[in-house]
């Protein structure tokens, strides 16, 4: 993929990031949703690509932007085919409550490149490149904690876990307790926090527990570029869900999926900070007219890593 359309792609989650950082903290999540959604499908249209979303805000009945299927990009002639995974303002509750970690993202691979993940949940398990290979959805949540702590040279009550804080996964943190490792629990934004899992120094080592399957999607794309890892299996709440899945094409409804099984070929991710989290700063709206933005881009194909801090002038160019 081209390392040109990278950068394009910032400049789409800033434009996301930007528009849905005005909502923060005033309680409004669909209206910050909504403003993220506009301005990430407005940004679209001046990329030259042939874009198909396979990872977005819903089905077509449920998403009047961004939908599965829905074609985005300027296409020409020669605009290469690229699907798309994206969740314009991941942590909708974290903005409007002005919390930690939301996050605009996008994730691109060739055509083909993504599973077509339904809106299920996903049982998940991420960590960083030293323990790539050790960690098994199959084995119990201390032998996956054990084995992280191993391959990272520290010792058990060293190791962070981060889990969203369910009802559902009482008996995985209660398991993870008994360990000694150290938990942070979250209420939102699995996609930053499987992100940090892979991302060094900060602080996270291991993310488990049962979150979004398209956010899983997502984080097994940032994975692929960090060099982590990455383990998720469907966890379907009907069988109207079941039926659904295998519409898009999922045959064995208890596979374990690996890292390229979820993401494959060259992939590219892009994130902007909403609010300070422990990635990425969040938007800073500053006198004169000035706003700042955090983000940054990777790339499978080199490993390449840019963080990206722009300045922005609205007295140029206003936000929508």
């Amino acid at each position: 993929m081209d390392r040109n359309l990278a950068l394009e792609f910032v400049r789409i989650t800033e434009a996301a990031a930007l528009a849905s950082a005005k909502w923060m903290g005033r309680g409004d999540e669909k209206a910050a949703d909504q403003a993220a959604v506009d301005a990430m499908r407005r940004a679209f249209d001046s990329v030259h690509i042939d874009g198909t979303v396979v990872i977005g805000e819903g089905e077509r009945d449920e998403a009047p932007m961004l939908y599965i299927g829905e074609k985005v990009g300027s296409k020409k002639e020669d605009s290469p085919s690229i699907d798309i995974a994206l969740d314009p303002l991941e942590g909708t509750t974290i903005c409007a409550k002005g919390g930690v970690g939301a996050i605009a993202v996008i994730a691109c691979a060739e055509k083909g490149g993504f599973l077509h993940a339904p809106d299920t949940y996903m049982d998940k398990i991420a960590a960083g490149p030293a323990a790539r290979g050790l960690i098994d959805l199959d084995l119990t949540p201390a032998e996956n904690v054990h084995r992280v702590a191993e391959a990272n040279k520290k010792s058990v009550g060293d190791i962070t876990v981060v889990i969203l804080e369910r009802d559902r996964h009482s008996d995985l943190i209660a398991q993870v307790r008994k360990t000694g490792a150290r938990i942070q629990l979250i209420g939102d934004g699995d996609v930053s926090a499987a992100v940090a899992a892979g991302w060094e120094n900060s602080g996270i080592d291991l993310l488990m527990g049962i979150g979004g399957a398209p956010e899983g999607v997502i984080s097994a794309a940032a994975m692929r570029c960090l060099g982590g890892d990455f383990q998720g299996r469907l966890k379907f709440r009907n069988e109207g869900e079941k039926e659904r899945a295998q519409r898009m094409g999922v045959k064995d409804l208890n596979r374990k999926y690996g890292l390229t099984d979820l993401a494959s070929g060259n992939v590219v991710f892009c994130a902007t900070g909403v609010t300070d989290g422990p990635l990425l700063k969040g938007v800073k709206l500053l006198p004169g007219g000035l706003g700042k933005t955090h983000s940054v881009v990777m790339r499978s194909q080199t490993g390449t890593i840019r963080n990206i801090e722009a300045q922005h002038n609205f007295l140029v160019k206003a936000i929508r």
